[in-house]
C-alpha cells in the first residue's frame, strides 16, 4: 500500500469506527467497508493503536473503536500516525554537484517542500474526525 492510500484508508477507518460509534468493530467488517483484505486493516490498526487514536479488545464480542472523541482527533493525528516522515523523494535524490543547477537544485526543493509540507499538515491540524463524521452523517443513511 502506498503512503497516501495508507492515509486515505486509515482516515476511513477511523470515519467508519466514529459511524459506528460506541460499537466494537472487527477488523473484517472494517476491511469489507474499505474494500481490502483485513490483514492491510489489522497493520493500520496496529499503527492506530499505538498512537492512541484506536482501543482493541480482544475476545468474544471484542473489536476495534475509537480511542478518544471524533472532536479530538484531526486529520494530522491520523497522518502522522501512519505516515513515515516524509522526504518527498529526496534521500534518494544524488544530482551531479559540479553541475551548477545539480549543485543548487536540493537546497531549492527542500525549501519548497518543506513549506507545501508545513502548509498541508496546518490543513490537516484544522479538520478533526468530527468534520469528517458529521459530511459523513449528511450523505450516509443509517445511524445519526
Amino acid at each position: 500500500m502506498t503512503g497516501n492510500s495508507r492515509f486515505a484508508v486509515s482516515v476511513h477507518v477511523l470515519a467508519y469506527l466514529a459511524y459506528k460509534a460506541g460499537e466494537q468493530v472487527t477488523s473484517a467488517e472494517i476491511a469489507s467497508s474499505v474494500s481490502t483484505n483485513p490483514v492491510v486493516i489489522r497493520r493500520l490498526l496496529s499503527a492506530l493503536v499505538k498512537a492512541r487514536l484506536v482501543l482493541g479488545h480482544k475476545g468474544v464480542g471484542g473489536g476495534f473503536g475509537l480511542a478518544s472523541a471524533p472532536a479530538n482527533i484531526t486529520l494530522l493525528d491520523i497522518y502522522r500516525a501512519v505516515e513515515p516522515q516524509p522526504d518527498h523523494g529526496l534521500d534518494r535524490f544524488a544530482p551531479n554537484h559540479k553541475c551548477p543547477v545539480g549543485a543548487r537544485i536540493e537546497t531549492i526543493l527542500r525549501t519548497a517542500f518543506f513549506k507545501a509540507q508545513t502548509s498541508m499538515e496546518a490543513e490537516l491540524a484544522r479538520v478533526s474526525l468530527e468534520d469528517v463524521n458529521q459530511q459523513l452523517k449528511a450523505v450516509c443513511p443509517g445511524k445519526h
